[in-house]
């Protein structure tokens, strides 16, 4: 399940036009050039698995000295508070103009990524498998540590890998699909709130890891 949870927020952040489509589809319309599109998919997903990296690697070292039932406190307040926060405060980061070129880019996705709470809302499925790797230590206490070093970090790592192709997955078929056949007019009649249902869903991850 927690696999599943890895890609599915993954393609969610993809599809969110606040984490990177919208931007490329304007920069090829800008351009006039599909290449423009094409361009801007690397360094913004690039941007968005440094900044869910940055948060699973600060998680993962203050798990070595942090016992999980805490941590999972922990997220869990973060989750519902930065999800509140979201919902009294729509803001993102705006220091870019349209003229920009790939650290432009790379800081801009990394900016807005956090701004979103990305790595926030993966903490608690890597965490549960985690503990799910130490769990199938069973009671060898020496293979438990061997798998505290190495494998744990895999988990990580291998979410991260994951849920950034998942991302850019669909991120680079929407922005294609957006600058191919639809435009621009598209968010001028179906345009939906992805920021607000990823507030609620913020405070509800959050509430859940809490309660259970």
């Amino acid at each position: 399940m927690e696999w599943n949870a890895v890609l599915f927020l993954g393609a969610y952040h993809g599809i969110n036009p606040g984490m990177g489509w919208l931007f490329a589809v304007a920069l090829g319309m800008q351009q006039g050039s599909a290449r423009g599109v094409w361009r801007a998919l690397a360094p913004i997903a690039l941007g968005h698995a440094a900044a869910v990296g940055s948060v699973l690697l600060i998680a993962g070292l203050a798990q070595a000295i942090v016992p999980l039932s805490t941590m999972k406190v922990i997220v869990a307040c973060l989750l519902v508070g930065f999800g509140l926060y979201r919902l009294w405060r729509h803001s993102h980061p705006k220091f870019v103009g349209m003229r920009v070129g790939f650290r432009d880019l790379t800081l801009w996705s990394f900016l807005m990524a956090s701004a979103h709470g990305a790595g926030l809302m993966l903490l608690p499925f890597v965490i549960n498998m985690s503990d799910h790797v130490f769990a199938s230590a069973g009671s060898h206490l020496h293979h438990s540590a061997v798998m505290t070093n190495t494998a744990v970090p895999w988990v990580g790592a291998l979410a991260l890998g994951l849920h950034t192709a998942a991302y850019l997955l669909v991120l680079a078929g929407v922005a294609w699909i957006v600058y191919r056949k639809l435009g621009l007019e598209l968010l001028r009649t179906a345009w939906l709130n992805l920021d607000l249902i990823w507030s609620c869903a913020l405070v509800g991850t959050g509430l859940f890891v809490l309660c259970f």
